[in-house]
């Protein structure tokens, strides 16, 4: 296998050129509407040029969808392709299933100091919106499908690739339009950026829109009014509360057992109303805060629900209006013991030198959709930093170590034909 790992470090500027040119691509999810075509385009192309036969082809013609149960309705899927293959074996090995979302969150309102779209490279990173999650992965696993053809390498399982569209904002019906397309295998590999950690565990997440409302103005008879602010003041007093319930009642997965906080609360925005002389002086008469918290595998939507509302019911006699704007995405985990962990960690561990972490990753993403369908399913991908923040990098070192791994696990997993 020497010259399989020699290959990704001979041709290391291609796997760089391929996340460079997935990044200058904008595909950005805003839903309901999203841009992903001009990517899926590209992906195509280079697939075909390295002998696969790549569909591009409309979710909502996958059979049953909108009929299943974890669909989605309310989304725009004009021209924004999902794109699966399949390379047929020789016969007598195990099938794998490459897959990565080509979606990625908007650029948005925070200052950078790269272009967004610009795919810079700078020392050991490469910038740019999805460089990270997951342009890099999805440019990993296209970098794999092209090597075995330049390599000549038959395997002896299928090797199927996809690349679905709609992952951000708990949008998983591109990946469910993957399993019912047929698009499947005996086990899945999703190039998330794990940090070259092998990940078969996910936190859920349920994320709610909290409504505060006041009247007056600033002209009364007595006191000065406070507006929203005492509702929002008690609200973030209280929130503590909750936080600590959810650590006390919350039965903690063993893969993220060494987290000091696996279920964590957050804020994650507070809007009142827009800044400077253009709005008049007054306390805010409404107040909108984004709450989003994550949960353990094994929690139930009912349960996680009720538990929040209970202790909201708590801290107002009159409940502020509750809006869930995401779907609720529920932690999921396959054992360590599968022989896709063990034997992508052997790998791993061949080429870094060091046994990886087998842990779960810290949020939410589309893996629940592998494990319902029965697929057993990991993350493995690379390290970089600002996700979905400013000035979101890879670092291209953890990129090429990723691409190793991924292409000696595809050649003992699937085999290798004489």
């Amino acid at each position: 296998m020497n010259d399989v790992l020699g290959y990704v470090d001979q041709n290391r500027a291609r796997l760089v050129e391929l996340t460079r040119e997935l990044v200058r691509r904008p595909s950005e999810n805003k839903p309901p509407n999203g841009s992903e075509r001009a990517c899926q385009e590209y992906i195509a192309d280079v697939l075909r040029a390295a002998g696969w036969n790549p569909e591009l082809y409309d979710i909502r013609e996958a059979p049953g969808i909108a009929e299943h149960p974890i669909f989605q309705p309310g989304r725009d899927y004009s021209g924004r392709p999902n794109l699966g293959t399949r390379r047929a074996g020789e016969g007598g090995g195990r099938s794998l299933l490459l897959s990565g979302h080509i979606d990625t969150v908007p650029g948005g309102t925070q200052p950078w100091t790269r272009a967004p779209f610009g795919g810079e490279m700078d020392g050991n990173r490469i910038y740019g919106r999805g460089s990270n999650d997951m342009k890099a992965g999805v440019a990993m696993n296209l970098f794999i499908a092209e090597a075995l053809s330049k390599l000549g390498l038959r395997l002896r399982g299928d090797l199927v690739f996809e690349s679905v569209i709609d992952e951000e904002f708990g949008g998983v019906n591109g990946t469910l339009a993957g399993r019912l397309r047929g698009f499947n295998a005996d086990a899945a590999i999703i190039s998330e950026p794990s940090f070259l950690r092998v990940c078969p565990a996910q936190r859920g997440g349920r994320i709610v829109h909290i409504t505060f409302r006041s009247s007056g103005g600033i002209l009364t008879e007595g006191k000065f009014p406070d507006g929203v602010i005492p509702q929002l003041t008690r609200f973030l007093s209280a929130l503590a509360e909750f936080a600590d319930s959810r650590k006390s009642k919350a039965r903690v997965h063993e893969m993220y057992a060494h987290h000091s906080d696996p279920v964590p609360v957050s804020v994650t925005k507070i809007f009142t109303a827009p800044w400077g002389t253009g709005e008049p002086i007054t306390p805010p008469e409404e107040c909108r805060v984004e709450l989003y918290w994550q949960l353990m595998p094994g929690e139930t939507k009912e349960q996680v629900e009720r538990e929040f509302f209970q202790w909201l019911d708590g801290v107002f006699a009159v409940r502020p209006q509750v809006e869930m704007p995401i779907r609720w995405l529920p932690g999921s985990a396959i054992a360590k013991f599968e022989p896709l962990v063990t034997e992508l960690a052997a790998c791993a561990e061949s080429v870094l030198g060091t046994a990886p972490p087998i842990v779960g990753i810290e949020g939410p993403c589309d893996m629940y959709v592998f494990h319902q369908a029965s697929i057993p399913a990991v993350l493995w991908g690379p390290r970089g930093s600002n996700t979905h923040a400013a000035d979101e990098y890879v670092e291209i070192d953890s990129l090429v170590d990723a691409a190793k791994v991924l292409l000696l696990f595809v050649c003992k997993w699937c085999g290798v034909a004489d």
